[in-house]
């Protein structure tokens, strides 16, 4: 009886958690976006190849593939918004977007401003991009040295804290990697995996990536913060353990020419049906 007891308070007080819950979660986002038939998503539109425009003028990218697979299981229609590091939380806080996927790292302090929902679907390192003949050989070689930076990004803080550079940042990614290109500095600080793309590219011959990446950190997506723990955010964590369970985000990797990351590999067979041949 004393177990039964227990058992059935258990049970009450989840009950009461779960109405609570329920009872705060207005969904209005959700809601918004079921009525009017179409999701509005905040998308990196100089950052290739997770999203930037084509030569005709297209949001393109794997990112961008995510969005409108996103839209598609909702079965409503998308609106792709440029959106920058410096702005992003801020257009979702604000309700000028619905979702936000747009290549941000996943940080304590951006979780008490926007609802970041787990799994996390990517991860990148920090590392820079150097013309050849610079000869750059450790962290420590960018001491005192001006490194070209992009607005928002949180390692431009840690590289000067802790290596000492003169960071210049930039709005776009585009104006940061012109200003490397006109020697305004040594190098360019930035995501691994995007310096390694732009590597791969063939654009860059006479640079590289020298260093060894640190403060590897994984990348979040986001819908407003008040509905984390509701429908919408729900459904966006079941949609990351959807792509990375089912190699889809692999697949994009491939599609988009992004050189394969050890992290997809690794969630995809630690998220695998353990029943399935």
């Amino acid at each position: 009886m004393r177990v039964f007891k227990t058992l059935a308070s258990a049970l009450a007080l989840a009950t009461i958690s779960t109405a609570t819950l329920a009872a705060s979660c207005t969904n209005d986002t959700w809601n918004k976006v079921m009525e009017r038939g179409k999701l509005v998503v905040g998308v990196k539109a100089d950052y290739k190849p997770w999203g930037y425009r084509n030569s005709d003028g297209e949001l393109v990218g794997m990112e961008i593939d995510m969005a409108k697979d996103v839209a598609k299981k909702m079965g409503v229609d998308v609106e792709l918004v440029p959106v920058q590091s410096s702005n992003r939380m801020q257009f979702l806080e604000g309700g000028k977007i619905d979702l936000m996927i747009a290549t941000m790292s996943d940080r304590a302090d951006r979780r008490e401003i926007v609802g970041i929902v787990g799994p996390n679907y990517y991860t990148s390192g920090t590392n820079v991009m150097s013309p050849k003949a610079v000869k750059i050989l450790k962290w420590e070689d960018l001491r005192d040295k001006p490194v070209c930076g992009k607005q928002g990004a949180f390692y431009n803080k840690i590289v000067e804290e802790r290596y000492g550079a003169k960071v210049i940042a930039f709005t776009g990614n585009a104006e940061a990697k012109q200003a490397l290109r006109d020697k305004k500095c040594m190098a360019w600080v930035y995501d691994d995996s995007s310096i390694g793309s732009d590597l791969s590219s063939g654009d860059w011959p006479e640079f590289e990536m020298p260093l060894n990446s640190e403060d590897d950190n994984p990348w979040a997506l986001a819908v407003p913060l008040a509905e984390k723990n509701c429908v919408f955010g729900r459904f966006m964590s079941g949609m990351q353990y959807h792509w990375l369970q089912s190699g889809e985000l692999i697949e994009l990797e491939k599609k988009h020419g992004i050189q394969p990351t050890v992290f997809l590999q690794v969630q995809q067979e630690r998220l695998k049906d353990w029943l399935a041949e």
